[in-house]
């Protein structure tokens, strides 16, 4: 499975109002692990930058004066981007103006969609996150991804901190069978029942170890609350009382 997590910044908000890509940022994951290729390009656009798209960026056209067009990098970016899932923050933002930036070029390059499949983690974040922020800032601190050295927009960068995003978003205690249920408050728990006159190990403990052992489990019961150790005993006891002499 190879995934390119993609960013881009643009002059401003609308491609259709003129605005063009100067900067795109692309990390590879494959099987969910960076392959340690990237793609980055400054890009020189056409126009201007609309008021507060620069200083959200801190680009300025003279960085901007010598760096390649679109055109020149496109075989490159396409090559990069090839067959693979493209994994976006705001999908149609991005997709539009790159789909943009390749009609301009040539209509033969067709758009993003007909080359990879996209994944919107915005979309994603407001399924498992309804009636939030979902930006990528807020994302970063609900799910505790480092972004402190952040400080202005930059494609590759936002790029590295959303494939830190992506992989939260997507992995978790569900995918080892520690999930609670969709209210969750309820813990599925499971009795393994054994044979009552099977013979079990039998440790013995001595009465300082216990002691300290119960201790510490009513330090955690005060901070948990319900504690599912305690069904499982409440099991064993059962299981005991049955078990022959």
């Amino acid at each position: 499975m190879r995934q390119i997590i993609l960013d881009t910044e643009t002059t401003g908000l609308s491609w259709e109002r003129g605005n063009r890509v100067v900067e795109i940022g692309c990390v590879e994951y494959i099987e969910r692990r960076p392959s340690g290729r990237t793609f980055h390009v400054y890009l020189k656009p056409d126009c201007d930058f609309e008021q507060g798209a620069q200083e959200v960026t801190g680009l300025t056209l003279d960085f901007l004066a010598d760096k390649p067009v679109f055109a020149d990098v496109v075989e490159e970016f396409i090559a990069f981007i090839d067959g693979a899932e493209l994994i976006i923050h705001n999908a149609a933002f991005d997709v539009g103006f790159l789909d943009n930036e390749l009609r301009l070029v040539d209509s033969q390059y067709g758009g993003l969609r007909e080359r990879c499949n996209v994944e919107d983690t915005l979309l994603m974040a407001r399924q498992r996150f309804p009636g939030q922020r979902n930006s990528l800032d807020a994302l970063c601190k609900r799910l505790g991804v480092d972004n402190s050295h952040r400080q202005l927009h930059g494609a590759l960068l936002d790029a590295q901190i959303l494939a830190e995003v992506y992989l939260a978003l997507t992995s978790g205690q569900e995918e080892i069978g520690f999930a609670s249920d969709a209210a969750g408050t309820q813990v599925e728990v499971v009795s393994f029942r054994t044979d009552p006159a099977a013979a079990r190990p039998r440790v013995q403990v001595a009465a300082d170890e216990l002691a300290a052992h119960e201790a510490r489990l009513e330090k955690l019961r005060k901070k948990a609350g319900k504690c599912v150790w305690d069904q499982f005993i409440v099991v064993a006891e059962a299981e005991a009382e049955l078990e022959p002499a």
